[in-house]
């Protein structure tokens, strides 16, 4: 098969939504579907004794939620599916972001009972700003929840974009009968259960008016005939560029649970959703129909396999093949490297791989040389742009509980912050070690990994730091100055960048309006000025 065959073969998509709304259930029921598992697992219930495929991490089984992104690779009717699992919690947000930036469409998961949620906004707004095509499932029509109609006018107004539904629940809750599938004109009856692939193909239908449809739905038939009349005479055709262009968001509903739309679901968004998209780089945008290679490291988890300590970096490739066993170029070290043991997963069970396209998510064996954000190429100097580190705003002293555990400390903190799961900051000649999230869970999630992955255990020791943020300056002087004044709240992060804590949200008012000469930064995607690394800063921070 010839390279522009791969390239349309692939689907490269993340699903997103607030905690509890059933993303990592719709995850398990589409890999049932593609044949990577035979039995669908459970987030939380008590007849589904098998564990999900994504939630793999011994803690997200304990707490019943997604902690760190899962990257699963199946094949569909002909497609290659690359599917990444996000978690859904805020506190774990900026990993949902990160992994924003390697997709080319997201499946948008909506609890019908409660709604679209604010964690769900904020998605949603990252998704905006990127002009993401996005799919949206509205899940658990097997409970009672709100008026599909209403549903429908609180996506668009809170979501900032237009839907348009392309299935329809008959009835929901305890008399909840189906979806019609307005897309292909067919009807699917609920079943209940569903952790095995259903025998139900749907029923097309030629008119919704003839005889077939009262058989099939008896009292419900004419509120659904209704219905569809309201939304074929209020919403404009459907238009494939326009979720394209992510203007419009398609709408489904179902129940992830009874492995009931799902069905629908994948096949009208292998059939609608992009292929491997451009992207934009630091001098130009890259198209996937270059030959040459490249593709950026979104995400690295290290002890993905307890038993052997690895540490994988997850790459998405932009353009070009990859191959086994070839040199090639890592931007930021200037040096080649090749890949003997290249992999495709599903979530930490991975398979050895001779190649990979465009679309595209493998993992590299990594003994440190990776960070987040890193560029592969065949020799052109180019970096992605879009993966920053945001500005955490809680702060902890990390306090060794066991001396004897030291490298193993410092090992896993390290190795911890490279994951992107919570920021390093380091004081005092690099006695001090300082941790900084955006929520407090990630400190649980934190000590829980050192303790049974690194054998070290810690504990944590407030600071009242408001803000932290990245201090760049075209004046030596100003700089010099500004780091003699604020000693005391000064740190260099992981990759040696010098960072300003503020005391309160008046403090880092104060600090920009009185230092014109410094730039604050929120993310870490700015250009390092020279002079972050002057004389007095190095003698205070090396």
């Amino acid at each position: 098969m010839d390279y522009m065959e791969e390239l349309q073969k692939r689907r490269t998509f993340a699903i997103i939504s607030h905690p509890d709304a059933g993303k990592t259930t719709l995850t398990e029921k589409l890999l049932l579907f593609g044949g990577a598992i035979h039995v669908a697992g459970a987030v939380k219930s008590n007849k589904i004794k098998r564990d999900t495929a994504s939630d793999f991490m011994e803690i997200e089984r304990q707490r019943g939620i997604s902690v760190a992104t899962s990257v699963m690779g199946f094949d569909y009717q002909g497609l290659r599916i690359n599917l990444l699992d996000t978690p859904g919690h805020k506190d774990f947000a900026e990993d949902t972001y990160r992994t924003l930036t390697a997709v080319d469409s997201v499946i948008l998961v909506i609890d019908c009972v409660k709604g679209v949620e604010a964690q769900t906004e904020r998605l949603m707004e990252v998704c905006r700003m990127r002009k993401t095509p996005v799919i949206i499932f509205v899940n658990k029509m097997d409970r009672e929840g709100k008026n599909p109609f209403d549903l429908i006018n609180e996506l668009e107004e809170k979501l900032n974009i237009t839907v348009r539904p392309l299935s329809w629940p008959v009835s929901m809750g305890m008399s909840f009968r189906g979806v019609y599938n307005l897309y292909n004109r067919s009807i699917y009856l609920f079943n209940p259960g569903g952790n095995t692939l259903p025998e139900d193909e749907g029923l097309a239908i030629d008119d919704l008016n003839g005889p077939l449809v009262d058989k099939l739905l008896g009292d419900h038939a004419s509120q659904l005939r209704d219905d569809a009349a309201l939304i074929e005479g209020v919403c404009d055709p459907f238009e494939q560029k326009e979720y394209l262009d992510g203007n419009v968001a398609p709408v489904f509903f179902g129940s992830a649970i009874n492995n009931f739309g799902v069905r629908e679901l994948l096949d009208t968004f292998t059939a609608i959703a992009p292929g491997p998209g451009a992207r934009p780089a630091d001098s130009r945008v890259v198209d996937p129909h270059e030959n040459k290679l490249s593709g950026f490291v979104f995400k690295i988890h290290a002890n993905l396999d307890p038993r052997h300590r690895d540490r994988i970096a997850f790459l998405r490739i932009c353009s070009g093949k990859f191959e086994r066993n070839k040199f090639y170029h890592h931007v930021r070290l200037g040096k080649t490297l090749r890949f003997r043991s290249p992999a495709s997963f599903m979530a930490q069970e991975k398979v050895l791989i001779e190649e990979a396209y465009p679309g595209d998510v493998i993992g590299l064996y990594d003994t440190g040389n990776f960070k987040i954000g890193d560029t592969l190429t065949e020799g052109e100097r180019i970096i992605f742009h879009g993966i920053p580190s945001f500005s955490p705003e809680i702060f902890k002293e990390v306090v060794n509980t066991d001396p004897a555990k030291a490298k193993q400390l410092a090992k896993g903190i390290e190795q911890l912050s490279d994951e992107g799961v919570a920021q390093l900051f380091t004081q005092n000649q690099g006695n001090r070690k300082i941790i900084g999230t955006v929520g407090e869970l990630q400190f649980e999630v934190i000590q829980y990994r050192l303790l049974h992955e690194y054998g070290a255990s810690c504990r944590f020791s407030p600071l009242e730091f408001f803000k932290a943020c990245w201090i760049t300056s075209d004046d030596k002087q100003k700089m010099e100055a500004f780091c003699r004044y604020k000693t005391d709240y000064l740190a260099r992060d992981k990759d040696a960048n010098l960072v300003f804590f503020a005391g309160s949200q008046w403090d880092l008012k104060y600090a920009m309006e009185e230092n014109p000469g410094i730039d604050f930064h929120f993310t870490s995607e700015f250009k390092t000025a020279a002079v972050n690394c002057d004389p007095i800063s190095e003698r205070v921070f090396s």
